[in-house]
């Protein structure tokens, strides 16, 4: 294990500290030095989950949605630039420090090119990984209250469809649709309550002309009610002659 001293003790505070909202995701193949990041993590009053190897870290950022993540470049399955392009593809607003054994400024490029935002090398001092993570949160999106969706997020009613990290969940669960059944859905919450004809859909959603082949709206619309409107009070509704309109469930 690198050699890590807890240094926090009298550190400056600033906002970012006490902030049980931050929730920082530590990603090493030895099990002590996750263990000690998180430890100095929690010191700050933030939140810290710990994985050791990469496809770990993809499932419980997935689960979890870290704020930041402190990660290892070397891993035992997939190395560190693999799994922050996992973890980008679904959140792409996550900040990300990588702890590498590699001084070779190439490798430093390489890491921030990928997408990362800054980096230490091993062996490192706890002070400094903590002082580059207050750096990573002052920059980071205000965190959602709990059980509180995303300020960039649609929301309609219990419907709610967070664009960035592209879901969909009802009534808190999660909903799966194919690309078209998402872009139809996002386009109906962006104009709620409002009547959209098919002519306005098929222009919006598919971008061309389809010829006249309006049944393809009915028949995405009838996926869409399937998976979202399903054993629930519906929220899609057709206007007969006029169109379709979503709105919150009564």
């Amino acid at each position: 294990m690198s050699t890590a001293q807890h240094e926090t003790e009298g550190a400056p505070m600033d906002e970012t500290a006490g902030r049980p909202d931050w929730r920082v995701l530590v990603v090493d193949d030895e099990p002590d030095l996750v263990e000690v990041v998180c430890g100095a993590v929690r010191y700050e009053g933030w939140q810290a989950r710990g994985a050791t190897t990469g496809l770990a870290a993809v499932e419980a950022a997935a689960a979890w949605r870290p704020h930041a993540v402190v990660l290892d470049v070397m891993l035992p399955d997939l190395d560190g630039l693999e799994v922050l392009r996992r973890i980008h593809a679904r959140q792409p607003e996550a900040r990300v420090l990588f702890l590498t054994a590699r001084d070779a400024v190439e490798e430093r490029i390489v890491g921030i090119a990928a997408g990362g935002d800054d980096y230490v090398t091993k062996p490192f001092s706890l002070a400094e990984v903590v002082v580059r993570l207050r750096g990573l949160l002052r920059r980071a999106a205000p965190p959602a209250a709990p059980g509180q969706p995303p300020p960039h997020a649609l929301v309609l009613g219990d419907l709610v469809l967070d664009d960035r990290a592209r879901e969909v969940t009802r009534g808190g669960e999660a909903v799966e649709l194919s690309p078209t059944e998402y872009a139809l859905l996002a386009h109906l919450m962006r104009h709620p309550r409002q009547v959209l004809s098919k002519a306005q859909i098929l222009d919006a959603v598919w971008s061309y002309d389809f010829g006249g082949q309006a049944h393809i709206v009915e028949l995405y619309i009838s996926y869409l009610r399937k998976k979202v409107d399903a054993g629930r009070s519906p929220m899609i509704h057709t206007v007969r002659g006029a169109g379709y309109l979503i709105k919150a469930a009564t």
